[in-house]
């Protein structure tokens, strides 16, 4: 029974994206950050592609490698066990694989908490 729900929930994904094109999934990890100096640099609100980020918005960046598999600017993605989506605004270092960085805005606290975690997360991309 286990199985067929996954499946279920798998078939829905076009539905809730509201599209047919391609839904991709990958098992990545997850980690937290905020807009503190200390985490960043002297601009901490500023995001790799140039935008503001501001408390409450949910953003993550992406590392690198997972750009180059349509996770680019702009994309809105779902991250499982999380409500909502979250839209791609900021990249991380090329040194990190396989990795997302979640916006906490400037609770250092909460991002503590989150910690670090394997995710799955979820988002469309155009067919080629």
């Amino acid at each position: 029974m286990r199985k067929y729900s996954y499946f279920m929930f798998l078939a829905t994904i076009p539905l809730l994206f509201g599209c047919s094109d391609k839904v991709n999934s990958l098992e990545v990890t997850a980690t937290a950050y905020t807009s503190s100096a200390q985490e960043t640099d002297s601009t901490p609100s500023l995001a790799a592609w140039g935008d503001t980020l501001k408390p409450g918005m949910k953003s993550i960046a992406v590392s690198r490698d997972l750009i180059k598999m349509g996770l680019t600017h702009g994309v809105e993605v779902s991250i499982d066990g999380m409500e909502g989506k979250y839209k791609v605004l900021d990249k991380m270092n090329k040194r990190w694989k396989r990795k997302i960085d979640i916006y906490m805005g400037k609770d250092i606290k909460k991002a503590k908490e989150w910690g670090k975690r394997q995710v799955i997360i979820h988002w469309v991309s155009e067919p080629s």
